[in-house]
């Protein structure tokens, strides 16, 4: 078994941004904009943009951070999205999600210019990826894509299933594979005879969002698996994946955290940088 290490990865990514952002500024006088926005005062939320805007820094990448109080109105919000599409120094646009209650966030992830989404989620870029010919994708699963490639796993006439149907995980995944040639299968909730599916799996991608649902019973030997949850059990992050048992018929897994979670930053950066080279 082999334990795919997404930290090592995403590290690797970090430093060739770096190298490329360096000889890019030197070129044009300008580096990469990010713009993140954080709506209130959650948490996980704010963690998250404190770690993107660190690692912007790290990359040479310039960061535009907006923390706003939880009572800004949707009207507030449009207006700032606005300025930022219009600003030339911004590249890519971050809307951390979820948003208040009181925010339509369909209506917000729409307002941001599709050139900008750095996320991948504008109905344009999703579209785009539907047809094979985005720009920015979806980060966390371009990550994973990106993990398999690194580890020689080939992907052409392999059977994916991709467990979980979500628009920012499951779905994209799904479209990513059947780009690169796999026979791919979705599963879902409403999924008869699941163990019978993931069984087939060559690459087995779990994004349920259900703590170590994924059994050894479900999993071929020797199969791929990618686990991309992330729940906190008795204060501790764990996947989908029930890790030790499962691990013992892999043939290459993802730890959770360390595995998955580590490139959705890297490649968020990867999506600036190729924002910003599109724009010049």
């Amino acid at each position: 078994m082999v334990l795919i290490d997404g930290k090592k990865v995403s590290a690797e990514i970090r430093s060739r941004l770096m190298k490329e952002t360096a000889e890019l500024k030197s070129k044009t006088g300008r580096a990469p904009g990010l713009a993140t926005v954080l709506v209130g005062e959650d948490p996980a939320s704010a963690v998250y943009v404190r770690n993107k805007n660190k690692i912007c820094n790290e990359i040479g990448f310039q960061s535009f951070g907006q923390n706003l109080p939880a009572e800004t109105t949707e009207a507030q919000l449009l207006d700032i999205i606005k300025e930022l599409n219009e600003n030339d120094k911004v590249n890519g646009i971050l809307v951390q999600l979820p948003l208040p209650d009181h925010i339509d966030s369909e209506k917000i992830l729409l307002s941001i210019d599709p050139k900008k989404d750095v996320d991948g989620f504008h109905p344009i870029n999703v579209g785009k990826l539907a047809i094979g010919n985005a720009l920015l994708t979806p980060c966390t699963p371009t990550g994973i894509i990106v993990l398999l490639d690194y580890y020689g796993i080939e992907i052409a006439g392999k059977h994916a299933v991709v467990m979980g149907r979500s628009n920012i995980v499951g779905k994209p995944v799904a479209h990513l594979l059947l780009q690169r040639h796999a026979t791919v299968t979705i599963c879902h909730s409403r999924t008869t005879n699941l163990e019978q599916v993931t069984r087939q799996a060559d690459i087995l991608i779990a994004a349920v969002g259900r703590p170590h649902f994924v059994s050894s019973d479900m999993v071929k030997e020797g199969a791929v698996v990618i686990d991309v949850g992330i729940n906190r059990v008795d204060g501790k992050l764990t996947g989908d994946v029930d890790f030790d048992p499962v691990a013992e018929k892999a043939g290459f897994i993802t730890p959770v955290p360390g595995g998955v979670g580590p490139m959705t930053i890297a490649l968020l950066m990867e999506n600036t940088l190729k924002a910003f080279k599109a724009s010049l």
